[in-house]
């Protein structure tokens, strides 16, 4: 009995050495964003893109967010049975040139556990206008999702961020938004205009 009781302990030790600590901040740079991700949070905390195809006609249809196998992030099961949308933070629309492109956005990377009337109102309104201003503007946008220690945790391990800042700089013109990640009040985005 002795025997076995060490070699538990002995296996349950060296699979502690192997596993490697979650990093909080992780700084990626794509050709189409550049963002920060935590593994600890299984979400990303920041990103910032430039919308490149305002009129792109690839279809997404098929198409489903896909893992990575060198950083920890959410899943399919953090977006099961909850009021939560797999919310592209820099969106398939103004990156659908081509399929290879749009495929780029469905990383888990660039997802967010986002309030699923949220996604599918306001902000889907505001990135319209976004990609509105692009045909005849550079527009750079960058988000900032925030958690607190009061963010609410899911039990299959992803945090859900309290909300969203969400900045447009196009030719001397910034304008900052603020969501927070619940079911908007209204679905005018300039009702969120804070700056």
């Amino acid at each position: 009995m002795k025997k076995i009781v060490i070699i538990l302990f002995l296996i349950y030790y060296s699979v502690g050495l192997t596993q490697k600590p979650l990093r909080d901040s992780i700084y990626i740079k794509t050709d189409i964003f550049d963002l920060v991700y935590s593994e600890i949070l299984q979400q990303p905390k920041y990103i910032k893109y430039v919308v490149l195809c305002p009129n792109g006609s690839a279809s997404r249809n098929g198409m489903d967010f896909y893992t990575c196998d060198s950083i920890v992030t959410s899943d399919d099961k953090d977006y099961f049975k909850n009021p939560y949308d797999k919310g592209h933070l820099a969106p398939a629309a103004s990156f659908n040139c081509d399929l290879k492109m749009l495929n780029k956005t469905f990383t888990y990377l660039n997802c967010s556990l986002q309030q699923e009337n949220l996604n599918r109102t306001t902000w889907k309104y505001l990135e319209e206008r976004e990609r509105n201003l692009s045909i005849n503007n550079n527009v750079y946008v960058e988000i900032r999702c925030i958690f607190t220690k009061n963010s609410k945790l899911l039990k299959t391990g992803a945090t859900v961020p309290d909300g969203y800042y969400k900045t447009l700089r196009y030719s001397n013109v910034t304008e900052v938004y603020y969501f927070k990640n619940e079911k908007p009040k209204y679905t005018d985005y300039k009702k969120y205009l804070i700056k």
